[in-house]
């Protein structure tokens, strides 16, 4: 880890309070349902390549 995890803002608590807190936190973590896997949209027919006169008329 590269800095604290936990920032105390007022009072001094002890090595006691301060893994009662992690385990809260920890446990309150482990209870969330995982997030979902974020899948791209795939087209169901790929666009078929048009040349770049495809503007003019066919013949």
């Amino acid at each position: 880890m590269s800095g604290p995890v936990v920032h105390v803002l007022r009072g001094e608590p002890d090595e006691t309070e301060l893994a009662a807190l992690i385990v809260v936190l920890s446990a309150i973590r482990a209870a969330q349902p995982p997030e979902p896997e974020v899948t791209v949209p795939r087209p169901r027919h790929p666009a078929r390549f048009e040349a770049a006169t495809s503007w003019r008329t066919r013949r």
